[in-house]
């Protein structure tokens, strides 16, 4: 996604980093950044409030609730694999491809 404007931190990188964010996982630098592209950026700062309802709202149903280990290593597996091939294929391409990157086995 992108606004059409020009911005220090490209839109798609800000959205990719969007969770990141929400969860204070981000460095100061980092946090800057998403901070000075939101404040500029209506889409994303739109984008960006969704993504923190969809959090709060998940957090309030299932906040209690610890995952199972197994099903977290898979989770955070899977999007450390999507994540690289972002950076190393573009985003289109994931995108295209319902973020799966790879066919699943069956």
């Amino acid at each position: 996604m992108s606004c059409g404007n020009h911005h220090d931190t490209p839109c798609d990188e800000v959205l990719a980093r969007v969770y990141t964010y929400l969860d204070g996982e981000l460095d100061q630098g980092g946090c800057g950044e998403v901070r000075q592209h939101l404040d500029e950026c209506g889409p994303c700062l739109r984008e960006y409030g969704l993504e923190e309802a969809v959090k709060k709202l998940v957090n309030k149903s299932c906040g209690c609730e610890q995952a199972p280990t197994d099903l977290r290593a898979k989770v955070l597996g899977r999007i450390e694999e999507i994540c690289g091939e972002i950076q190393t294929s573009g985003a289109g391409e994931v995108q295209a491809s319902g973020g799966a990157g790879k066919p699943e086995s069956a």
